[in-house]
């Protein structure tokens, strides 16, 4: 049975009294360092990677590109986990309930961090169930036609599509996905009626468009690029304010006829909220060594996609200014899930 200090003798309450404050002192000064090994041991076990997209987009192509060589920097392995499903929802969900530990992290987009929280409902997570790491890129989109479609420029598509109220189509990833909204926003900018089909995927989309079941996509350059250099589509025009680096021949939208028209997509690496800041900012470190690679830079720049590295509070910042951004254009669009 335990007793209060007041029942035992003063010759052994006095003693065992200053051990344990002694013992109480020791222990808030081993607290912290104990809280701390695991984030100045880490990593030193496999980190599992969440890409909420299917394998073989251009989400996972990029995702794979910069943390397996983010995972050289780090001395682990890094296994790859796609889990697609409701525009990235279900895989950002899943990342949300992993244990706050480093050992789980989540690549995000503009749709999944700011696009989905204006087109969904419930998409199952919240911006605020994760710590921000580091963005990775920015991302141009292409407008990109079927081989068979009579024009060769920007200037010509648009023209054509004005002359032809509701006779052709624009494909996209998804209803809400970077590539319908850039085509509504398209649309909108140039006053015209052309009919949108979602797909699930970016890669079923271009898929039907190189085999001619629909007229035309506005696709981020990592899904769009490969098929363009292969001849498979017809590209006529980038959608950032400036020229790509790795596509300097390819003319802007806004060099095109519609002045100002500047829409890119994003990515970047997030961990469960409550991970220690010391393996949030291992991460952030070991990505920008990878990112600054030559050999990366050059194979992201092929992709349409930018290094744009920076810091866990800059990621934040640009999260916050693109659920703005993005929520407005759902709006504008009247875009809606099934």
């Amino acid at each position: 049975m335990n007793l209060p200090f007041s029942h035992y003798p003063p010759s052994v309450a006095f003693p065992l009294r200053r051990l344990l404050l002694a013992c109480a002192a020791g222990l808030a000064l081993i607290a912290p360092v104990a809280h701390g090994q695991p984030a100045a041991a880490y990593p030193n076990k496999p980190i599992k990677l969440i890409v909420p997209f299917p394998a073989g987009g251009g989400g996972d192509t990029l995702a794979r590109l910069v943390m397996l060589r983010a995972a050289k920097e780090l001395g682990q392995p890094m296994v790859v986990e796609n889990l697609g499903g409701a525009g990235g929802n279900v895989g950002s969900a899943a990342a949300a309930k992993s244990p706050a530990d480093g050992y789980t992290v989540l690549y995000g987009t503009n749709g999944t961090h700011a696009i989905n929280h204006a087109i969904y409902k419930s998409p199952g997570f919240s911006v605020r169930d994760f710590e921000p790491v580091t963005q990775l890129t920015r991302i141009a989109a292409m407008v990109v036609v079927r081989p068979t479609l009579q024009v060769n420029s920007m200037a010509e598509l648009t023209k054509l599509l004005k002359a032809n109220p509701g006779k052709y189509t624009f494909g996209s990833a998804g209803n809400g996905t970077t590539s319908h909204l850039a085509g509504e926003i398209y649309k909108s900018r140039a006053g015209l009626a052309v009919v949108h089909i979602p797909y699930r995927g970016g890669a079923q989309a271009m898929t039907d468009l190189m085999g001619g079941q629909i007229d035309m996509m506005i696709e981020v350059m990592p899904n769009a690029a490969p098929q363009a250099k292969g001849g498979r589509v017809k590209p006529l025009a980038v959608t950032t304010a400036t020229r790509v680096a790795g596509w300097p021949d390819l003319p802007t939208i806004a060099e095109s006829g519609l002045a100002g028209f500047d829409v890119s997509a994003w990515d970047a690496i997030f961990v469960p909220a409550g991970t220690p800041r010391p393996i949030v900012n291992r991460l952030n470190e070991a990505i920008h060594k990878a990112l600054a690679d030559p050999e990366l830079r050059a194979q992201l720049q092929s992709r349409g996609a930018e290094a744009a590295p920076g810091t866990p509070e800059e990621l934040a910042r640009h999260i916050a200014s693109n659920m703005t951004l993005w929520g407005d254009a759902v709006k504008r669009s009247g875009a809606a899930v099934d």
